[in-house]
């Protein structure tokens, strides 16, 4: 299929980018915290001021990762965060094999480090696209072998304080085609609060149909080089509608991050990683 006009200028345009930069731009050099307020209706009193540390997409490489996860747990406990939710994409798969069980063993090693976040209200986790590819039952068992984060595969868990409650819901992945957000939210009163973790960010046309606040996803890096002037050279399916930043449609919310890790080309450009802290605010 030949190339439109607009797809030849960004892979130019990236083409450029990746020359112009060398090697200075093959290793992210600092990991930035973003803060950002949010009004929720249906927040609880109790949970007024609530401190969400979101962070996604690591693609863990044990040789190359180590201090960089190392510094994004030091980072995210300095926030001092009430609860952490990560959205996915805890390894990368291998291109050649749609099951690559020796990729999804490095959900171990990066489990390790991650098993230092500190948040008094727990550590919550959704698998996205390459732990999927990978071997999803592997990552999924490593990530919670050191007992602080909790893996939701359409399953929610209520938060509570002070007699007070807030439910934190993850949707399995959508690429793979595991999404169940009916079974999901099953037996949840619709007139309570509800963060859903998601990793594809364009799945909230979907998920805005159901009765939730606030969904935090992951995915498209926020594009990982982003060109001058065009934006992002390349974003993932289902990450192209909503691929960075804040989003609001009438009540339903919601923030995609730009991750931590890199997938495909080694390199960041005009897209730093990103650590997200959420303050919740009632309505």
């Amino acid at each position: 299929m030949p190339l439109s006009r607009r797809q030849f200028l960004h892979i130019s345009a990236g083409a450029l980018i990746v020359g112009a930069a060398g090697d200075s731009f093959c290793e992210p050099l600092e990991i930035g915290v973003t803060q950002i307020s949010i009004s929720l209706a249906r927040l609880p009193m109790a949970f007024d001021g609530l401190r969400v540390a979101q962070l996604s997409d690591i693609h863990f490489n044990p040789s190359e990762s180590s201090a960089h996860v190392a510094k994004v747990v030091e980072k995210t406990n300095a926030a001092r965060p009430d609860l952490v939710v990560i959205t996915g994409d805890f390894v990368s798969a291998s291109l050649a094999s749609s099951r690559d069980d020796s990729r999804a063993e490095r959900a171990w090693p990066c489990s390790k480090l991650l098993s230092k976040l500190q948040a008094p209200l727990g550590c919550f986790a959704v698998l996205g696209n390459h732990d999927y590819y990978s071997n999803p039952r592997i990552v999924s068992e490593a990530i919670e072998s050191e007992g602080r984060i909790k893996v939701l595969s359409n399953l929610s868990v209520p938060v509570e304080r002070n007699g007070a409650r807030l439910w934190i819901t993850g949707i399995d992945n959508v690429t793979a085609r595991a999404a169940r957000p009916e079974k999901a939210l099953q037996g949840i009163p619709p007139e309570e609060c509800k963060i859903v973790a998601v990793h594809e960010p364009d799945f909230a046309d979907q998920m805005r149909r159901y009765p939730v606040d606030l969904q935090l996803s992951g995915h498209s890096h926020g594009g990982q080089i982003r060109a001058p002037l065009m934006g992002p050279i390349w974003l993932p399916t289902f990450a192209r509608k909503y691929p960075m930043g804040h989003y609001v449609f009438g009540n339903y919310q919601l923030y995609t991050n730009r991750g931590i890790g890199m997938s495909g080309i080694p390199m960041r450009f005009l897209c730093p990683p990103e650590i997200t802290l959420l303050t919740l605010k009632r309505a």
